[in-house]
């Protein structure tokens, strides 16, 4: 090692509770200085229990046969600079060592801006100037000629992109989807028409009346998230293309930091305490999986579900180390679609590791190279160590690559109208939307094996609406989440020509098209924006906050600040109240209009195949069960 680094950059480290003697030993034969550490891997002695607990659980052994030597040392902790110095009284120059390497520590992000992919060879394409190129074919592609309407939203739309400088990412998700024909681009990038133009959705924005500025806006802080789903099956090969195209080392997909949560946490200490398995079973069962309560022990003292249970020793000091672990940690998973790509090495931005999953990996090319890729082994894909809140944090833009039955459904069944009847259908240029016989089977709810509209639940609104066009679909979409019911009854009811009035005045144009319902998530930031004034951050704050778990507080400052502005505006508070009642039915999930109508246009497509080719469309729903 002397022979491979400069001398000065060398040194032999004394571990405070180590081997100080051998280590002191070496150093004076070898003439090397001293430093001192601790190998840190405690914050503090109270936290060994924690740490011998995790190591027991991820070996999958008890706490009575945990190997010693899988353990940091008791003493393994953050010590402060006197306990250091009490360590090393007889080597104050191990000490002066380590501060001055400290000093020499330097951590600089010096990527302050969003991290794009680059589109081609380095330098060698103007990204703005291709995308416009691209989109001008697009136009031509989609409408045959622009007119002023058309050119006054392109000319909005690249402003803001070219100005917040998106144009490589545009351009590498449109290359992306160029590699497979049929695809759904959805999400709130459906509101876009550079989007539409470049073939990465397929609802045209301006003749449904699709916002942009939910998209993106000039105030907007965070970068552009397009969502793009192919079919199941063809998902692998879109990965394969993007780590060979744009190289491995650039390419790596985004992780999911899977934490412990009551009902686990308990089972796992449980295991290492060597309970009975059905004993763990017993106590487990009884606590739900997606709600989560504040406090586990008095959970199970309180709940009914736990009337019937006496929990004995150990199962207390269980529940104790339970509560303390909650939210720590357990492994890392891969997000189900996000993909970062950097313009030169992910190492330099984030840390990655080897996912379990495999693909089959061809040799790197350049992304405007004809060179045919090499076949190589199957390799371990990459995965960054940041999930996606953290990857937006830290400037990494990342795309998500789905994968979607329905997709492969039609698919198929277009190959199998085309062997059977010599019928070729583009699914790009193809828009059954004004198709009344498929309109009519929406209707009338005969939607078995139809994407999105074959629930019971969905069945069921259209049967009742008895309204099979693509508008009120794409309402019906979105409407249809677990905590609306009330407001889908209201919604069927007006719908069918019954009275309503507006909850206020300045609603009545915001929600026309709605029958005076919240539907959509823009029509949340757009009644706080316009009602309570709002600005677009905090309007938009709010819009995400509703899909959050744990939100209980954040939702009850919002509603402060809701109340507030709107009884300043003159706005009741009964009329207050159910406007927020309205806008709590977002919790959980729910969609954009563009998402909506991404996803309607889907449906429609399935129904068609399901009316005019009903054995080639069955087939193939059966084929990709």
């Amino acid at each position: 090692m002397i022979k491979l680094g400069p001398p000065q950059n060398l040194y032999a480290e004394l571990v405070a509770h180590g081997d100080a003697q051998r280590v002191l030993k070496f150093a004076r034969v070898s003439s090397l200085p001293l430093v001192a550490t601790n190998q840190v891997y405690l914050l503090d002695a109270e936290e060994y229990s924690i740490h011998r607990l995790l190591r027991a659980i991820d070996l999958n052994t008890t706490l009575e046969r945990l190997p010693a030597d899988q353990l940091a040392r008791r003493e393994a902790v953050l010590n402060s600079e006197a306990e250091m110095a009490a360590f090393f009284p007889h080597c104050p120059e191990a000490l002066e060592n380590a501060h001055s390497i400290a000093l020499q520590c330097s951590f600089n992000i010096d990527f302050l801006d969003f991290i794009f992919p680059a589109y081609g060879r380095s330098n060698a394409i103007n990204p703005d100037d291709e995308l416009l190129r691209q989109v001008r074919e697009g136009i031509k592609w989609r409408y045959g000629s622009t007119n002023e309407k058309i050119e006054k939203r392109l000319d909005y739309e690249l402003n803001i992109i070219i100005q917040k400088k998106f144009a490589p990412y545009f351009l590498v998700v449109a290359d992306i989807v160029r590699q497979a024909p049929r695809t759904c681009g959805r999400g709130s990038a459906a509101a876009s028409l550079v989007s539409y133009c470049l073939g990465i959705t397929h609802v045209d924005p301006i003749k449904y009346n699709l916002f942009f500025e939910r998209f993106l806006n000039m105030g907007r802080q965070d970068p552009p998230d397009i969502d793009v789903d192919f079919p199941w099956d063809e998902r692998d090969d879109i990965l394969n293309y993007i780590f060979t195209h744009y190289g491995a080392e650039r390419a790596a997909m985004v992780a999911n930091h899977c934490c412990f949560q009551p009902r686990s946490a308990i089972r796992e200490i449980a295991k290492v305490y060597g309970m009975p398995a059905q004993e763990i079973d017993l106590v487990t069962r009884r606590m739900g999986g997606y709600w989560q309560p504040t406090d586990i022990w008095q959970y199970t003292q309180t709940h009914p579900l736990y009337r019937a249970t006496e929990l004995k020793d150990p199962w207390p000091e269980i529940i104790t180390l339970a509560e303390k672990i909650r939210d720590y940690p357990r492994h890392l998973s891969i997000h189900c679609g996000g993909v970062v790509i950097v313009p030169d090495s992910l190492n330099r931005y984030v840390p990655t590791q080897p996912a379990k999953k495999m693909l089959q990996l061809t040799g790197t090319i350049e992304p405007d190279s004809s060179a045919l890729p090499s076949v190589c082994s199957p390799e371990h894909v990459r995965v960054i160590q940041w999930e996606k809140d953290q990857t937006e944090e830290m400037k990494l833009v990342k795309m998500d690559i789905l994968g979607n039955r329905s997709l492969a459904v039609i698919r198929d069944a277009l190959r199998a109208v085309e062997s059977n009847y010599g019928i070729k259908i583009d699914y790009a240029s193809w828009n059954p939307l004004e198709d009344e016989k498929t309109q009519d089977t929406l209707k009338n709810g005969d939607t078995i094996g139809v994407f999105y509209v074959e629930s019971p639940a969905m069945r069921l609104l259209q049967q009742k609406t008895r309204s099979g066009d693509f508008e009120h679909l794409v309402i019906h979409s979105s409407i249809i989440r677990p905590a609306a019911n009330t407001y889908i009854k209201e919604y069927v009811r007006r719908l069918k020509g019954g009275k309503y009035e507006p909850l206020h005045p300045i609603l009545e144009n915001l929600l026309q098209e709605t029958y005076g319902i919240l539907v959509y998530q823009e029509d949340v930031s757009r009644v706080a924006m316009t009602l309570a004034d709002f600005d677009a951050a905090e309007a938009d704050n709010l819009r995400k906050i509703m899909a959050k778990k744990h939100k209980q507080q954040q939702i009850e400052d919002y509603r402060e600040k809701f109340f507030s502005g709107a009884l300043a505006k003159g706005v009741t508070a009964e009329v207050c109240t159910k406007i927020w009642d309205m806008i709590l039915s977002f919790s959980g999930y729910s969609f954009c209009k563009p998402h909506s109508a991404s996803y309607a246009q889907v449906s429609f497509k399935s129904a068609y195949l399901r009316v005019y080719y009903p054995a080639e469309f069955m087939a193939a729903v059966i084929s990709n069960q």
